[in-house]
């Protein structure tokens, strides 16, 4: 895909921490910012944009469930094809001549609210805490409010509308962290480097059968990075499970740990393959290399050809 011919949706406005993750993931791209993660995807399953950026995972905060809701739940169409980590430095961002003890509202992403959380209960206990889209829609929204509002966000979102920062780094933690998927209509070719997202329905709910699925990827020597379960949205107390494992579905230890998987479930529902951002090369054990299987397969084949029919 030539970058100067691709359209790249993201989280916007300009200014925002996505905007910053679009840029780094394809630098010379066309940009399409768009109001909400739906939006994005959206535009990625419609071919109004070849990929889109959006936030799925906050080192502080956990993940973005819009973003898991949207991949898992919406219509087909759309794949992580890559993904990208940025820092994130939160600061409180103000009209020029705002007092800290004069704000009594407090605007953000709610991913940037709840990032900054023990620092705003210490320092700006009185204030309201109130969402909004993004980081750089909140800094518009107390530009054009009163002295009496603040936001949270990077640098760049002050400068672009006016506002300065009273307070850098609020964060409540150090190493502050999120992970950006590249969404697009198709999956990434495998890299060697590689990692792919599920999501597991499991229907018949049965004594043991979480444990099943996990022994179809542990048998194989692939390592889990990742568990979550979030509701189905059907009824109470039903819950599907979302793995990010190393590996690609191209890898034959990780197609034959599917393949088993699907037998099992209701549904299993591959939200792609991609390059892992750590570029961390996870080697199988020499029993699960795609060799090992090839050859396996081989001497299967064999077998059945000795059969009557």
């Amino acid at each position: 895909m030539s970058e100067s011919r691709t359209r790249i949706a993201f989280l916007g406005p300009e200014g925002t921490f996505t905007s910053e993750a679009a840029r780094k993931a394809a630098p010379d791209a066309e940009r399409a910012p768009r109001a909400t993660i739906a939006e994005v995807i959206t535009a990625v399953r419609r071919g109004e944009a070849q990929l889109g950026v959006v936030p799925i995972e906050n080192s502080i905060e956990g993940s973005v469930n819009l973003t898991l809701d949207e991949l898992a739940f919406g219509p087909p169409g759309a794949y992580i094809r890559d993904e990208v980590t940025i820092p994130i430095t939160m600061n409180l961002l103000v009209r020029p001549g705002t007092k800290r003890e004069a704000i009594r509202v407090v605007r953000s992403h709610p991913h940037a609210l709840a990032q900054c959380r023990l620092w705003l209960d210490e320092n700006l206990p009185h204030a309201t805490l109130e969402a909004a889209t993004s980081t750089a829609e909140a800094a518009r929204e107390v530009a054009d409010g009163d002295d009496a509002e603040a936001s949270l966000g990077p640098r760049v979102a002050a400068e672009g509308v006016g506002l300065e920062v009273l307070v850098a780094g609020i964060q409540d933690y150090p190493g502050n962290t999120t992970r950006f998927a590249v969404v697009g209509d198709r999956m990434h070719k495998p890299t060697g480097a590689d990692k792919t997202s599920v999501v597991v329905f499991f229907g018949e709910d049965r004594p043991g059968l979480l444990l099943r699925i996990l022994d179809e990827f542990a048998l194989r020597g692939i390592n889990l990075t990742k568990i979550e379960s979030r509701p189905t949205k059907q009824q109470l107390g039903e819950y599907c499970i979302f793995i990010d494992c190393a590996g690609h579905v191209t890898d034959a230890r990780l197609g034959e740990a599917m393949r088993s998987v699907h037998r099992h479930v209701k549904e299993l529902r591959v939200l792609g393959s991609y390059p892992r951002a750590d570029e961390v090369r996870e080697a199988p054990p020499e029993t699960d290399t795609d060799a090992s299987y090839a050859q396996a397969g081989s001497w299967y084949a064999g077998l059945i050809d000795e059969v009557e029919y």
